[in-house]
């Protein structure tokens, strides 16, 4: 069908280059179509121009070996509106068809730039990873994350803002990105005599290992450094099994200065990823990805299990 409407858009670029604008190529063979073929669809002007500019943006397609020859005509008409350079469209097919992006996450991932902020955490991965992992890893983390579902009113704190994650989880899990499973909130770790709370703790799949996410609703500090290393010593002794790989932190700021950060992470040993994150309201999360997540419902029903095992509520 692709190659159908290239052939199709194609010839309608040659044909309006060779007799202008006005000619109405577009609607002439929109009309001519419908008055032979009445069952046929797909075949609106609306359509057909999109063939045209299909054809324009890949004057390769017959040739290509790539995802955008693999994606559905929707994906396709999304990349066409969305973006102008061929680049950024060769980098979000690729990422939606490598993570099965239905085409309202795909729209979703291009409108926060998500190509912008991939793999731009500030981290240690190369000196603290294997060579194997580190670039996965990396490009598993963003910077800054986009947390458009959450409003900030008033004074704001890192409770708050976990509080409403965690109400948003679904649309946390889709900012995380793909590979990341929600363990817990306030997760309990029992050090000597002592307890402390992690904020929140996800397992991801790709990586094989847990991934303590600490929130500052404040500019980063050094000292943040040592409070999540110790917590990530803590998972990996308390949780881990002997599979999986060493876990890792991921500190979130509101702001941060990326020397500064840099500096600080040099002398960890631990795998630890540094970035900012914004907030804003934006519209629910599309069905067709939400019906993939755990509900809302059911991760009250989580967290009112671990609550009441003791765990501090807000």
């Amino acid at each position: 069908m692709l190659l159908s409407y290239w052939v199709i858009g194609s010839e309608l670029a040659k044909r309006e280059s060779a007799q202008g604008w006005g000619s109405k190529v577009v609607t002439r063979l929109s009309a001519d179509v419908r008055s032979a073929f009445p069952e046929a669809r797909g075949f609106s002007p609306r359509n057909l121009r999109y063939m045209k500019s299909f054809a324009e943006a890949w004057p390769d397609f017959p040739m290509l070996q790539q995802p955008v020859a693999t994606l559905p005509w929707g994906h396709n008409v999304t990349l066409l509106d969305k973006l102008e350079d061929s680049g950024a469209r060769r980098w979000y097919a690729a990422a939606a068809v490598e993570n099965g992006w239905s085409r309202n996450v795909l729209a979703h991932h291009i409108e926060t730039k998500l190509s912008e902020r991939s793999g731009k955490a500030i981290t240690n991965f190369k000196a603290t990873l294997p060579p194997s992992d580190s670039d996965l890893a990396q490009q598993s983390f963003k910077d800054p994350y986009v947390f458009d579902f959450v409003a900030m009113t008033g004074k704001r704190n890192e409770r708050d803002l976990e509080g409403q994650l965690v109400v948003h989880v679904e649309r946390f899990l889709l900012e995380l990105g793909q590979g990341f499973a929600f363990v817990g909130r306030q997760v309990r770790l029992t050090i000597g005599a002592d307890e402390f709370f992690a904020d929140l703790l996800f397992y991801n799949f790709k990586l094989r290992c847990f991934v303590v996410v600490e929130l500052k609703a404040t500019a980063f500090k050094p000292e943040y450094l040592g409070q999540i290393n110790m917590y990530m010593s803590a998972v990996d002794d308390l949780l881990g099994h002997t599979d999986d790989e060493p876990t890792i932190g991921l500190l979130l700021c509101k702001t941060k200065n990326n020397v500064v950060a840099e500096y600080s992470l040099r002398g960890f040993s631990k795998p630890i990823g540094i970035a900012e994150w914004e907030s804003g309201i934006v519209a629910s999360l599309p069905q067709e990805f939400a019906a993939t997540l755990p509900s809302i419902s059911e991760i009250e029903a989580e967290l009112s299990q671990d609550f009441s095992q003791g765990d501090p509520v807000d």
